[in-house]
């Protein structure tokens, strides 16, 4: 029985364990993570009905999916720096929309749907070494070590897998976000809450641009996006771990914009995390490597604006164990013709979402932002 290990235990590698193991075929899960609870997982997706929902159904997770999913969730709203909305786009009335969930609810339900013992916890990759016929040995910081006749790097932006395929690294895409929250937000901060409403709220402008984004109980995920330099907050005295001095940098930087929109940079109950953006060079191409794939944010990290990071993951990951179901025979699984039909898919679809996202991210953080992101949100509803 030929033995795959995927490192990494987001969404797109717990959607190919899964699927995996639908299909009889074994697999260990790798993550640096002590536990599941081990770090707050981010804010909320959007699945998408070709990627993300097709990977849930792929799971047979769907039910439990649509038992926590937000409909309401798929709302946008376009805000002038004024506080003015100018454009709301409420979700569809057929329910064929991009439902929204919580990146840690959605690991929850993959995570309760694998066989107990399939991720190995706090195992953070040191190196991979071929032995030989695209076998692997992995080495982990723990001095742990484990074999495999195929190791899927879903590993993230900063993948180790990616080195045995790869010399390609994420590069700084000029966009910074500075993340902070909003607790019990309709008690406690109703006027950022209304102007969220239930779903993303985007305010752009001159370079700049705020973010919200509601999440479940009640909490609002914020972001303040600026084309910077990546050591902007040093230039600016701003220290992330100085709460005061990052509000006072923001407020300086967001000088001119309304009251309304201001108070999502100063009311937070969360501080403040600042999140250079990076992303893989577009194409990001290999040639075809015995014993390794990629799939995620390995593969084709790229700006969050396109929508598209975690829902290509999860489709990735099913396609990924779909195709070495479908070379599998008497037990016996053809990884690298499997492998080989996977890339042939994976490939030219993630250029082609990477150069859009790429395209959205400089149209969003421009001198005319709101209106290059109207006209395409008109556009597309």
């Amino acid at each position: 029985m030929k033995h795959i290990a995927v490192v990494g235990a987001g969404p797109g590698g717990l959607v190919c364990a899964r699927v995996l193991q639908r299909h009889g075929i074994d697999v260990t899960v790798h993550e640096l993570d002590a536990s599941p609870a081990a770090r707050d997982q981010g804010g909320t997706l959007d699945m998408h009905p070709g990627t993300g929902q097709f990977a849930l159904r792929a799971a047979g997770v769907w039910d439990a999916f649509a038992a926590v999913a937000r409909p309401e969730g798929d709302q946008w709203r376009l805000v002038g720096k004024d506080g003015t909305v100018t454009f709301d786009g409420a979700p569809p009335e057929d329910g064929q929309g991009n439902p929204e969930i919580d990146r840690g609810q959605l690991r929850a339900l993959l995570l309760d749907s694998l066989a107990p013992g399939t991720v190995r916890w706090g195992q953070r990759l040191e190196s991979a070494e071929p032995l030989g016929g695209g076998r692997h040995r992995l080495r982990f910081a723990d001095g742990r070590t484990a074999e495999a006749d195929l190791v899927v790097g879903a590993d993230g932006a900063w993948s180790r897998v990616r080195r045995l395929v790869s010399g390609a690294t994420p590069r700084y895409t000029g966009v910074t976000f500075v993340e902070t929250g909003l607790d019990d937000a309709d008690v406690r901060h109703p006027g950022p809450a209304a102007l969220t409403g239930q779903g993303t709220m985007m305010a752009l402008d001159d370079n700049l641009g705020i973010v919200a984004q509601r999440n479940s109980d009640g909490h609002i995920r914020v972001y303040a996006g600026m084309r910077v330099p990546e050591d902007w907050h040093r230039r600016a005295g701003a220290d992330p771990a100085d709460p005061a001095a990052v509000r006072r940098a923001l407020l300086e930087r967001f000088d001119g914009w309304g009251p309304a929109l201001r108070g999502f940079l100063t009311d937070t109950d969360t501080g403040y995390v600042n999140r250079p953006l990076f992303a893989l060079p577009v194409p990001h191409l290999w040639e075809p490597t015995r014993g390794v794939t990629l799939l995620g944010d390995a593969a084709h990290l790229m700006s969050p604006f396109s929508g598209m990071g975690a829902n290509l993951a999860m489709r990735d990951g099913a396609d990924l164990a779909r195709a070495l179901a479908d070379h599998a025979a008497d037990g016996v699984v053809a990884l690298d013709e499997a492998v080989a039909a996977y890339e042939k898919v994976l490939l030219p679809r993630s250029a082609e979402a990477a150069a859009g996202a790429a395209e959205a991210l400089d149209d969003a953080f421009s001198p005319d932002g709101a209106a290059r992101l109207l006209a395409h949100m008109t556009a597309h509803h």
